[in-house]
């Protein structure tokens, strides 16, 4: 039985287009249409795995993502980097002076501002998912309506590029992680990134004392973020992801700032593939 992966959005998606990268032909795809109900598949069974964005070098951190995992305790058990490469495409047939809509994601909207501010009379329309929309042109055949995908996307559902590669910076990455029901056991000499929420006590000089430590133990810090507690004024949650040598340092640091913070988490230990 195959093993089936959760993904945002469809077939033709760039979720899509990291599952055929990171594991082998013999797993099928879970298509969701949020994230929410990319948890949800997971949780319930219906996918054994999920591939989930998580940053993207233009946007920054997709933080609400990593609050759906730490909300429903799943783990991240490793990490893949696709490089984005935004087409406009249509209906055949067409050229760009007949579009005057174009439907996209709003993360591919934005990577893509620069060449959309060439044509102010088209309409940008946010959608749920890149593919699903390149999808609905063809199968409603919709003229003057163009959607920003993937170049997969054009192919599997035949529709005219009109421009190639448009996002703004050419090199737009985005960092998706692999996350599991379970913590997905990697031998430690494999193990170099790991992905932490904490709380702490709201004083001065707190934050300083766990960064700190953080170096102290031989860390490097790739990403801190905070987000409001919703139930607490005034008090926020850290997410941080650090990289490290040996994975015995950050089991030092681990250990101390279990100690030092009201709240410590390990959302996931996994190996660093970052290119």
């Amino acid at each position: 039985m195959k093993t089936k992966i959760a993904i945002q959005g469809i077939k033709g998606s760039f979720h899509h287009q990291v599952v055929k990268e990171y594991y082998d032909s013999k797993v099928s795809v879970d298509e969701c249409m949020s994230f929410e109900e990319l948890v949800a598949s997971l949780l319930s069974g219906k996918s054994d795995q999920a591939v989930m964005a998580i940053e993207n070098s233009i946007a920054g951190p997709i933080i609400p993502n990593y609050a759906l995992i730490d909300k429903n305790n799943l783990h991240i058990i490793g990490e893949h980097y696709l490089s984005i490469h935004q087409n406009l495409m249509a209906l055949k047939g067409q050229k760009i002076e007949d579009i005057h809509e174009v439907h996209s994601h709003p993360m591919a909207l934005l990577q893509c501002m620069e060449f959309l501010k060439k044509y102010p009379n088209i309409k940008l329309v946010e959608d749920k998912d890149t593919a699903e929309t390149a999808r609905r042109i063809h199968e409603k055949q919709l003229k003057g309506i163009a959607a920003i995908a993937s170049k997969t996307a054009a192919e599997m559902y035949d529709l005219q590029i009109l421009a190639p590669e448009i996002q703004t910076i050419n090199n737009n990455m985005t960092r998706f992680v692999i996350i599991n029901r379970e913590n997905h056991f990697v031998d430690e000499n494999e193990i170099n990134r790991a992905s932490i929420k904490f709380e702490l006590d709201h004083k001065r000089g707190s934050l300083a004392a766990v960064l700190n430590v953080m170096s102290d133990c031989k860390l490097n810090l790739t990403k801190i973020q905070s987000l409001p507690k919703i139930e607490t004024p005034w008090k926020y949650s850290f997410f941080v992801d650090v990289t490290f040598d040996k994975y015995e340092d950050f089991a030092k640091a681990k250990s101390l700032l279990e100690i030092m913070a009201e709240y410590f988490k390990v959302l996931g230990e996994y190996k660093n593939t970052k290119p």
